[in-house]
């Protein structure tokens, strides 16, 4: 009898359950926490939903809906051109399909990030992970657990804003070149508003992980939820973002696929 086909062993672990599919995407509504800018700068728009029928004399049997917001809303994917650095790279519609669907792994720094709200994870953070899991996958994703989805319930806590600024967790200036420029992963995931640690407006270069990441042809996940439930290596993220033509980013759909 001849073995079963790759595909045909996916669906046979989806149905038994022995593959799981985790979603790590945060639900997309008008209370979705959305970045906010100094006031200078163009600011991008709350989710907001408008109705065009619902079973109604505007249309007897179906509901359906208009909806405006930002590209960069909620969990959303991040394309090169998003930074000027990567501003002649790819659009999210020219993204290859082929880099949406990817290993990854978890580097787990929620404990840091409880203490220190600013903390940033260093290469040497990454080397010892490293040291206990093996290296990063190759053309995967780099998934920061933070503890930060638990914020995710208004747009203040999420934010964690002062005077000085928001103060979330992320990566430093020299981690964020060495995970665009020398490791081997595709992109970055996070839990937070964006890929960059809250006060990285000040940091030289400013934004490095925008800056880094998408010069180097590459990618970012924002806002991501259910990290916890994932092993530090092993899951299969698949990223689907819309297709939006020139567009630098869109809302998206992220699964994880772990075994167990």
């Amino acid at each position: 009898m001849p073995e079963p086909s790759v595909l045909a062993s996916l669906v046979s672990g989806l149905t038994s359950g022995s593959i799981r599919i985790v979603d790590l995407t945060s639900p997309l509504s008008s209370s979705t926490p959305i970045i906010q800018l100094p006031p200078e700068f163009g600011q991008t728009a709350t989710f907001e939903l408008e109705e065009i029928s619902r079973y109604d004399d505007r249309g007897p049997a179906w509901y359906w809906n208009n909806f405006r917001t930002g590209e960069h809303t909620g969990t959303h994917f991040d394309a090169p051109n998003h930074w000027a650095t990567g501003k002649h790279l790819h659009d999210v519609a020219s993204v290859p399909a082929s880099r949406l669907i990817a290993p990854a792994v978890v580097l787990d720094f929620t404990a840091e990030a409880a203490e220190d709200p600013d903390f940033l994870v260093e290469v040497d953070h990454v080397k010892a992970w490293e040291a206990d899991h093996g290296p990063l996958p190759r053309g995967g994703w780099l998934l920061l657990r933070t503890g930060w989805d638990d914020r995710s319930i208004t747009q203040d806590s999420f934010l964690n804003a002062d005077e000085n600024g928001p103060h979330t967790p992320g990566l430093s200036v020299e981690c964020a070149r060495w995970v665009a420029q020398e490791s081997p992963v595709i992109g970055l995931g996070v839990e937070t508003v964006g890929t960059d640690a809250g006060r990285a407006h000040s940091f030289d270069p400013a934004f490095p992980c925008h800056s880094y990441l998408m010069g180097s042809d590459k990618y970012g996940l924002t806002q991501l939820r259910n990290l916890a439930t994932l092993p530090p290596t092993g899951a299969v993220v698949i990223a689907g973002p819309l297709p939006i033509v020139t567009g630098s980013g869109a809302p998206a759909r992220v699964l994880a696929l772990v075994e167990g």
